[in-house]
């Protein structure tokens, strides 16, 4: 299962001037009422949580649906000390976003950040993405989440400069109208976009806004990428709003936040010394090479000590 499966995916107007008889009688114009703002609580780092798209991939190996037993999966996120679950901002159903805020809090868990994905790149069908993306989010806002983190389609090939062009436009919008609601967007990226010497990964920075389009930062998948952790940090830093956090070993996935290819020390010492936000998302994704020894529950145990001690959060 890849996570592209495992994606569910006031107009107000004034009164004319009416006519009366021998004379013209101008109303004032109807104040138009302000659409509500649903600004989300104010979410105070540091905070640890862990990403949903793993422990599907663990539900899987044992023959079983992580719908059905999500409520499991929350428990033993509390239990190791996590803050918060990342799941996928449900934009087919909005007001489900709701939902899933109010499973987390039964939990003792925080509705933090939500990731979703869609097509930026094709004129005309990229703001409705945006706009899909954003009613979305609105709803998300409304139950507390305060950052939605978005990895644009891959489409098989390098986009070209005029779709990047479209993407950023949009990407932008969507920035803009997440700000109103007082989400943060946090870009996201796998490989594919850092193809081409990370044409795409820097073409959608270079083109976009930096106040309202951020960086989510998977440390992993950047690096797989070709961009070191210390280049990276040094060049977007700064835009970081959120992380994705993951092990490999000879460039293969680690089934725990452990040591590795990444030195997460120093990755942590950046952070801490840039006062960047530290929303860090643990993901333990799985692929072909995984050697896996441990249960869900006990690597993702392992990894929030890890992070308690290597990131000091």
């Amino acid at each position: 299962m890849d996570r592209r499966t495992f994606i569910a995916s006031s107009v107000a107007f004034a009164a004319l001037p009416s006519l009366g008889a021998g004379k013209v009688e101008v109303k004032k114009p109807a104040v138009a009422k302000k659409a509500a703002v649903y600004v989300p609580p104010r979410l105070v780092p540091p905070l640890v949580g862990s990403q949903l798209y793993g422990w599907g991939q663990y539900q899987d190996r044992a023959g079983r649906k992580l719908s059905e037993h999500l409520d499991e999966v929350l428990s033993a996120l509390r239990d190791a000390g996590y803050d918060y679950a990342e799941g996928n901002l449900d934009v087919a159903k909005p007001a489900d976003n709701a939902k899933f805020a109010e499973r987390l809090k039964k939990k003792g868990l925080k509705p933090v950040s939500l990731y979703t994905g869609g097509a930026f790149h094709v004129l005309g069908k990229a703001s409705e993405t945006a706009e899909r993306i954003a009613v979305a989010a609105k709803e998300a806002a409304k139950a507390g989440f305060g950052i939605i983190n978005c990895n644009p389609d891959p489409i098989g090939r390098d986009k070209t400069d005029a779709e990047l062009v479209i993407q950023a436009e949009a990407l932008s919008e969507l920035g803009e109208e997440l700000a109103k609601l007082g989400v943060k967007l946090g870009l996201h990226h796998h490989t594919p976009e850092l193809r081409n010497g990370a044409k795409e990964f820097h073409s959608n920075f270079r083109r976009c806004p930096a106040p309202t389009v951020g960086f989510c930062y998977d440390v992993d998948w950047v690096f797989r990428g070709g961009v070191a952790p210390a280049d990276c940090l040094a060049r977007y830093g700064d835009r970081i709003v959120s992380w994705h956090l993951r092990q490999s070993r000879g460039q293969v996935w680690w089934e725990d936040l452990d040591t590795g290819d990444i030195d997460y020390a120093e990755v942590a010492r950046f952070a801490v010394g840039h006062k960047l936000p530290r929303f860090y998302t643990v993901e333990l994704a799985l692929e072909a090479g995984t050697k896996i020894t441990r249960d869900a529950v006990q690597n993702h145990a392992r990894s929030r000590e890890f992070v308690r001690r290597v990131l000091a959060a």
